[in-house]
């Protein structure tokens, strides 16, 4: 069997196989974790942004590749959780805009469009790791792109991209000395060859899905409505609604009859925004999709037409919905007015977000290790948060990519203050000040990190050697800044060694902060070892709640 062009259909079938490959294959892909601890989410993170991507596919209408391509990454991109999802959507970005004005691919565009997919992706990081699912994409794709000189079969291309990312992956222990030491292969890497193992199954028709997997996701204008609505209706006399209809209307840009302006985002989206509030404008090159709170409906609906033809409307009066609301309503609340300053937390136990709250955070994001929020669950906090300027805090390096890419995003200010840790967030609060500006106030959380000495102990899920050190599966392993540096069949001892690890002649605070599998008993007799043998020391005990870690440490 030969084929010489890949048309949507193929394409839309490659995306559903391969998100079905990954999916079947997500708990595999986790066992792969370097590390022997309780947080190997890499085949979670990836399966949940790559099945967004591949459900927004499955929905659309689309008849012409470059269309699903763009459906592809636009579903990634919001789905995207964790660095592996984001880099997952960072490649299937570049494959979209490679393809653009596309019907159907031949080889050549096939695997420019593998090529394209790793220089976005290489970008998109700031330091590039080899022996990472990077690697695997771009020798893959520099293989696929030295094949389509020499055949014009889409079977063939794919079966050569799909051989050498094996290849690639098998050879990133050599890369990845870590990897070797602990006897995997790259968990992302693997990933990325499940999805094109899934391609080539439904190119050669060998395999096809057992049953369609359909997941429900929110739109992001549906999200924003309800929220938005829900705090003015309860918060504000049905008199005082300024703007009493929420319009939505979708346009297809530059077809129709009434056409007169050519679109602009920024002109389109400035001049509704002085008509009415709530706005959301979401656009690509064919389809523009308004959320508006106005006066005047159709003033809304003829500037539209401007631009192209109406394909839905949808028209609410706020009003008769808001005294429907206050009849059920026990009170009404103050009108939510924007605050000048918003914290994002991403954090884990209720301990935990009260700690947060207390030094100031507004939004608590409820995520960390084994739970990385997406990039829509950050832009909803943002957006819920209603601030004038907002920072976030991942907590966690693997949050990062999707805090920037959120932030980018957004129409808000927003900036990202890289703490690592649920210590390194807490100390970072302690330079928070709302008198400053944005720039200022991350320059000076982000030298606050420094400050800080980060441990967390957790039990080990199998046997493994990392640096000499040997770990059996249930030991309690002590990590401090990242590294496992002790591992004890007792929890108490291996806790104290971990702090003796991290405590030198100018510490001065150590806070030990008890998760839901510890307890407060313990902790106070932790604290009573530690001060006993280091005098100079202050020690605190906090209920933090959290999962995954028995103990939360710092030292400052």
């Amino acid at each position: 069997m030969k084929k010489t062009q890949l048309t949507a259909e193929d394409f839309k079938a490659m995306v559903a196989i391969g998100a079905e490959r990954l999916s079947e294959n997500a708990e595999y892909v986790n066992s792969l974790n370097v590390f022997p601890v309780p947080d190997g989410d890499t085949g979670t993170n990836m399966n949940l942004s790559f099945t967004s991507g591949a459900e927004r596919v499955r929905l659309s209408n689309a008849t012409k590749i470059d269309q699903l391509g763009s459906d592809l990454a636009k579903g990634l991109l919001m789905g995207a959780r964790g660095n592996s999802g984001v880099i997952l959507s960072q490649l299937f970005r570049g494959f979209s805009k490679a393809i653009e004005g596309k019907t159907t691919l031949n080889t050549a565009d096939f695997a420019e469009a593998f090529s394209h997919g790793v220089e976005t992706a290489y970008k998109a990081v700031m330091k590039p790791v080899e022996g990472t699912i990077l690697t695997v994409a771009r020798e893959s794709a520099k293989a696929g792109v030295k094949k389509a000189e020499h055949t014009d079969d889409i079977i063939e291309l794919m079966g050569t991209v799909l051989k050498v990312a094996q290849i690639a992956l098998d050879k990133t222990p050599d890369l990845l000395p870590v990897l070797k030491e602990v006897g995997v292969v790259d968990s992302g890497g693997q990933g990325l060859v499940y999805i094109y193992e899934g391609f080539m199954e439904s190119l050669t028709g060998e395999k096809v899905p057992s049953a369609e997997k359909v997941i429900i996701q929110a739109d992001v204008t549906e999200i924003a409505h309800q929220e938005n609505y829900h705090n003015v209706s309860h918060s504000i006399a049905t008199e005082d609604i300024e703007f009493g209809y929420c319009t939505e209307i979708m346009v297809k840009l530059g077809e129709g009859e009434t056409v007169t302006d050519t679109f602009d985002y920024d002109t389109f989206r400035n001049h509704l925004n002085e008509i009415g509030d709530s706005l959301l404008v979401v656009a690509d090159d064919e389809i523009v999709k308004v959320h508006v709170h106005t006066e005047y409906p159709g003033e809304v609906m003829n500037y539209g037409q401007k631009f192209g033809s109406l394909m839905k409307i949808k028209v609410d009066n706020m009003r008769m919905q808001h005294d429907a609301v206050l009849e059920k309503a026990d009170a009404p609340s103050k009108k939510l007015e924007k605050v000048p300053y918003g914290v994002i937390a991403v954090a884990a136990g209720k301990g935990v977000h009260a700690l947060f709250k207390s030094m100031g955070v507004s939004t608590i994001i409820n995520g960390g290790q084994t739970m990385n929020p997406s990039t829509e669950d950050i832009l909803k906090a943002i957006e819920s948060t209603n601030a004038e300027k907002t920072i976030i805090l991942p907590n966690n390096k693997n949050i990062f990519m999707a805090a920037d890419q959120a932030a980018e995003v957004s129409d808000a200010d927003v900036v990202v203050v890289a703490s690592k840790t649920i210590s390194q967030g807490l100390t970072a609060m302690l330079a928070f000040n709302e008198s400053v500006d944005l720039e200022t106030n991350k320059a000076n959380m982000t030298a606050e990190l420094e400050n800080v000495v980060s441990g967390q102990i957790t039990s080990a899920v199998r046997d493994t050697v990392i640096d000499g050190l040997a770990i059996t599966k249930d030991d309690f392993m002590g990590i401090v800044d990242g590294k496992i540096l002790t591992a004890d069949k007792d929890r108490k001892a291996a806790t104290i060694e971990t702090l003796k690890k991290m405590i030198t002649d100018d510490s001065e605070i150590v806070t030990i902060i008890f998760g839901e599998d510890s307890d407060e008993n313990e902790s106070k007799e932790i604290a009573a070892v530690i001060e006993a043998e280091y005098d100079f020391l202050e020690v605190e005990v906090q209920e933090g709640n959290q999962p995954v870690y028995s103990y939360l440490l710092s030292v400052e």
